[in-house]
């Protein structure tokens, strides 16, 4: 049987509509993931259960596959698998990333190293080592800075400093910061903090060719935490058409090697020009790929699927539509006792209910993204869509008891 390899599915609230876009494409589709299907299992022809975030473990897994099955490509929209998957899809000899450029994108460090040979914007930087307390690197750099673990994701462990008083507790709090499937050994990325808004842009890369299809603007939590508390989504984004912009992301994917698949890039409008955050080698997280499709009809599970088949996505838009999303997060770390979230409204708002009565819900520095649910507005510009998302957190009802102790 012919199969395409989807590596790490997920969680179902954030990604069930990638794996059923990939299903609708035909090809069987067969899982490698941790646990036993659940929600997953109407889509699948098969699945294995392994560790894929364990790239020796993950390649042993799709050699079985591969001895049984006929592997047409394989897919990861999992941060903490597409090294796995990378691996995997080079030993097959499948379309996929260069596993090297999958290393250069995962290791902040090393994306940090690979753009300042192309000459490539970015913060002023400074690794620190394990132990290393980043009080030299600090003074070179300046304040205000940002410590950031090397290999995790999500803005997890990413901390503004202020002054040299914060330093030594931001440094012991990114170090000690985990993230399931991920490592963090203690190995820190000191930056120059970039002031101006924060983008992302999703793209799709094939034989080089870097194609940008979907640019939301992010809204970000207090400081001194970067915690993503929303995104906007224009058609049309002018940036989308912005030469400054858009030559400067087909430079960094070149510096680091990126020649196929999926990226997710973030990028802050800095005073002086865009400069690279960094670039993921997959999907954008959370919602941002489904609000990229309710703005312009791209779907990005339909997109992510072609490019690992090594087909050259269609990339027209089918619709016209302004989006933003909303999360809602308690006020400090706490018990969800209520959660009402207002009722949809179809072709307006639609609503995600992530956590319920009896979850503890943990902010930083306790935890990260600490979300009880998401609001998502569709209307004619920015402005309505904000609008829109007002009314419903006015609507929403949410209760909950303060964790004893919580920061």
């Amino acid at each position: 049987m012919d199969l395409l390899l989807i590596m790490g599915t997920g969680h179902e609230l954030f990604r069930e509509y990638l794996l059923a876009s990939a299903a609708r494409e035909g090809t069987p589709l067969w899982a490698l993931d941790p646990a036993e299907p659940t929600w997953q299992a109407p889509y699948l022809a098969g699945h294995t259960v392994c560790d894929v975030f364990d790239p020796a473990a993950a390649r042993e897994a799709v050699r079985r596959v591969a001895a049984e099955h006929h592997v047409l490509g394989v897919f990861c929209w999992h941060e903490a698998a597409i090294q796995a998957a990378s691996e995997a899809a080079a030993e097959l000899g499948l379309p996929g990333p260069d596993p090297e450029a999958v290393r250069a994108v995962r290791d902040k460090s090393a994306t940090r190293r690979r753009l300042t040979e192309a000459g490539v914007p970015q913060p002023a930087f400074h690794v620190l080592a394990p132990g290393d307390d980043g009080t030299e690197a600090a003074a070179a750099i300046g304040f205000p800075l940002v410590v950031k673990p090397i290999a995790l994701g999500a803005s997890q462990g990413v901390i503004k400093v202020d002054d040299s008083g914060n330093l030594a507790a931001a440094v012991a709090a990114a170090r000690g910061t985990q993230q399931a499937g991920m490592r963090n050994d203690g190995t820190l990325l000191l930056e120059q903090y970039l002031t101006g808004p924060e983008i992302s842009v999703d793209a799709a890369v094939i034989d080089g060719e870097y194609l940008p299809y979907a640019l939301a603007r992010k809204q970000i939590g207090p400081e001194p935490y970067f915690e993503e508390m929303g995104h906007t989504v224009d058609p049309h984004d002018p940036l989308l058409a912005d030469t400054a912009l858009t030559g400067m992301l087909a430079a960094a994917h070149e510096a680091v090697g990126w020649r196929h698949g999926s990226t997710h890039t973030e990028v802050k409008l800095t005073p002086e020009g865009p400069v690279l955050v960094e670039i993921n080698g997959r999907l954008g997280g959370d919602l941002i790929p489904y609000l990229g499709m309710l703005a312009n009809g791209i779907d990005s599970g339909v997109a992510g699927t072609r490019l690992a088949l090594g087909a050259r996505p269609d990339l027209a838009h089918r619709r016209e539509r302004h989006t933003a999303i909303r999360f809602l997060v308690p006020p400090c770390s706490a018990v969800v006792d209520k959660i009402a979230l207002p009722p949809a409204r179809p072709g307006e708002l639609e609503t995600v209910q992530v956590a319920a009565p009896g979850d503890e819900l943990l902010m930083p520095p306790d935890g990260y993204i600490a979300r009880y649910g998401c609001l998502i507005a569709l209307g004619a510009n920015a402005s309505e869509c904000q609008e829109i998302l007002d009314r419903a957190e006015a609507e929403t009802i949410f209760e909950c008891t303060p964790l004893r102790g919580a920061a």
